[in-house]
């Protein structure tokens, strides 16, 4: 007997023998029992779920002499021809290659003629979604009416590429993706019957990379099968097919966690030289660092993971927190979509890899925003008190764990004083407590300033030099001298690296007297000329259409409201416009701006409209522009505040 492929030996050959579409397989036997068989089935779903199978179990099912049954017996001729495919009643056809309008005549025609030795003339499309679209057409008839002894059955991996016209025609069944523990298992049977010993681990990787497909499983399992000498392993698995493997990716893992570039380097050199391609690589990276996001949050499922959560390593999982390992895999997931158009897929990984030595120090923006809110408070006045802390959190600590902080109401202006009861109390721990740097129990803090704090507290006062270089404020700056005048002062010979001399260094100012000080704040408290060179007369009065008195005052605020509600911008360079003047025909105003007119222009036919309603006729508005003289300008200095912020980012503001 020639030999035969996993994949064919195992094909089911009852409703029963589906793995994974339990939904389908009820659904048909309970149709068939109760004699409900509809003239057309739609089935979809991905590749290797088991749609031809099912269709030729359905088809067994129907033309078994013992039938129709949801059992079919599988040794009548009947039956036997079907798994065969040598039944003249059950016509199997390649939807890829007979996708032509001719193809349909010809079955509309055979299908006129009864079966020869059957109950049922069954036609099963594979892949129906590659017919044309006259095809479709062609067929549309004969599905909607067929004779009584025809049933049709259709067969597609992309069912939105079936017309509508077609689907309403057929019961459509959707088939799933199988399980890793069903494949698993069904491998572990295939083993079983060739009296092949297979470890775990090997089956659930065949599982996993067979992405739910029952077909691509069984190809797999046919190839390792051929290298493994009667035992399948993961490891020959991995040395055969050019895996890195998770011993691998524990050690270089490992080496990242500690921050040894150079042995990183030198193992991802020897990965390639093995026979290791970098895609591979960059796969098996990205599925050891998902794997440790998945037990950091708590998954210990051993089909997810696929390993037992003791073979990865502790040391990676203790050095790097959850943000730090989602981090890592987003770098490795983008590495992978890059490495298509990098000039050197293998500078790309080891930048990576680079990358990933230093990612203990990574500090995510949700802990630079939480440190800055703690710090805004405290900086506020918030009072800290300090306790002892204690094995049980009292309730107030609890509810003061993680404070959050209105950032515009926490700083107070020139004039507000800050109240101390309207700040949370931050509660601090003691040294008592362990606490190196003396945080509150609640305040956010770095985590890669977390090894910092541990060597500090490991070793004891005046001993050794401190490794965090946060204590002592760091190294001091160059020195610098100011060469200064000294014609009114003697030079004291001081530098910034220096401490200030205990004499007054600065040179006494003159106070200001009662009268100085009296100018200077009727100076400050002068009022601001206005922009306008005239005042708005908005008491005068006019005569509308209808005879009614208004006011100018009264038109510009109907204006303004009308124009608030859907253009606010437009209703506010409205109020800035300067003296209103009715004319018969038109509204006449000016502006002092050439920017504010023009953007007034591009409006103006709205504004007519609005003005055309209160008046009550058609008139038109136009804006002039009158420019003030020099003389009149009042040079305006900035706010103390704005000055700080060019003299900080040494630029200028520049408006509009």
């Amino acid at each position: 007997m020639s030999y035969e492929v996993t994949a064919t030996r195992r094909r089911p050959q009852k409703f029963d023998d589906l793995v994974g579409q339990e939904f389908v397989a009820e659904t048909l036997k309970n149709s068939i029992k109760s004699g409900k068989i509809a003239h057309a089935y739609l089935f979809s779903g991905p590749r290797g779920c088991g749609k031809t199978s099912t269709a030729r179990i359905l088809a067994k099912a129907l033309n078994c002499q013992n039938g129709p049954t949801d059992s079919p017996c599988g040794v009548c001729p009947n039956c036997q021809e079907i798994t065969k495919g040598s039944s003249l009643d059950v016509i199997e056809i390649d939807g890829a290659s007979n996708n032509g309008v001719e193809n349909a005549r010809q079955i509309k025609d055979e299908v006129l003629f009864p079966p020869s030795n059957s109950k049922y003339k069954i036609y099963i499309i594979d892949e129906v979604h590659m017919l044309s679209s006259s095809a479709f057409n062609a067929l549309l008839k004969t599905i909607e009416e067929p004779p009584s002894y025809a049933v049709f059955i259709f067969a597609t991996t992309e069912l939105q590429k079936v017309p509508v016209t077609i689907k309403s025609r057929c019961q459509q069944y959707n088939f799933r993706l199988v399980a890793v523990e069903k494949v698993k298992q069904c491998l572990a049977d295939a083993a079983a019957e060739l009296n092949i010993q297979a470890d775990d681990e090997a089956l659930y990787w065949i599982a996993r990379e067979s992405t739910g497909s029952m077909r691509d499983a069984y190809t797999i399992f046919d190839q390792v099968v051929a290298f493994s000498d009667g035992h399948i392993t993961y490891e020959k698995i991995r040395d055969k097919l050019g895996l890195v493997g998770l011993d691998r990716l524990n050690t270089i893992f490992e080496a990242c966690a500690q921050n040894q570039t150079e042995k990183v380097i030198n193992l991802i050199d020897e990965f390639l030289q093995a026979g290791v391609s970098i895609e591979q690589l960059i796969s098996n990276s990205a599925d050891y660092l998902r794997s440790l996001l998945l037990i950091k949050s708590g998954v210990t499922k051993e089909s997810l993971l696929g390993n037992s959560v003791e073979r990865y390593s502790s040391v990676v999982l203790n050095s790097w927190n959850p943000i730090q390992i989602e981090r890592a895999l987003s770098i490795y997931l983008q590495l992978f979509r890059d490495i298509r158009y990098s000039l050197s897929p293998r500078y790309e990984l080891e930048l990576a890899f680079s990358r990933l030595c230093w990612i203990n120090q990574y500090v995510s923006n949700m802990e630079v925003k939480k440190a800055i809110d703690a710090a805004q408070a405290l900086l506020n006045g918030a009072p800290v008190t300090p306790q002892i802390a204690t094995s049980e959190p009292s309730k107030t600590a609890i509810q003061t764990q993680t404070p959050v902080f209105n950032m515009s109401a926490a700083v107070p202006s020139q004039n507000q004083q800050v109240s101390v009861a309207a700040v949370p109390e931050v509660p601090v721990q003691t040294e008592s407590a362990g606490s190196v740097n003396n945080l509150p129990p609640g305040m956010p803090h770095f985590s890669m300033l977390d090894k910092f704090f541990e060597k500090e507290n490991s070793q004891q006062s005046g001993e050794g030099e401190s490794s965090n270089p946060f204590l002592n404020g760091g190294s001091l700056p160059p020195e610098q001298r100011v060469v200064v005048d000294t014609s009114d002062f003697q030079d004291d010979n001081w530098t910034n690296t220096d401490e200030p001399p205990e004499e007054d260094y600065y040179q006494e100012t003159e106070e200001f007297t009662g009268v100085q000080a009296e100018e200077l704040y009727e100076a400050t408290q002068a009022p601001v000329e206005d922009n306008f060179s005239a005042p708005v007369q908005l008491d005068e009065k006019f005569l509308t259409a209808d005879g009614k008195t208004l006011s100018i005052a009264q038109l510009r605020g109907a204006v303004m409201a009308d124009l608030a509600v859907n253009n606010s911008f437009l209703a506010a360079a409205v109020e800035k416009t300067g003296e209103w003047k009715v004319l018969d025909n038109k509204v006449e105003t000016y502006v002092v701006s050439e920017y504010e007119q023009s953007l007034l222009k591009r409006n103006a036919p709205d504004i007519a409209k609005v003005i055309s309603c209160v008046i009550g006729k058609q008139v038109s508005f136009e804006i002039l522009v009158q420019k003030k003289d020099s003389a009149d300008t009042v040079k305006k200095e900035l706010p103390e505040q704005i000055k700080i912020v060019l003299d900080v980012f040494k630029g200028s503001i520049v408006g509009r």
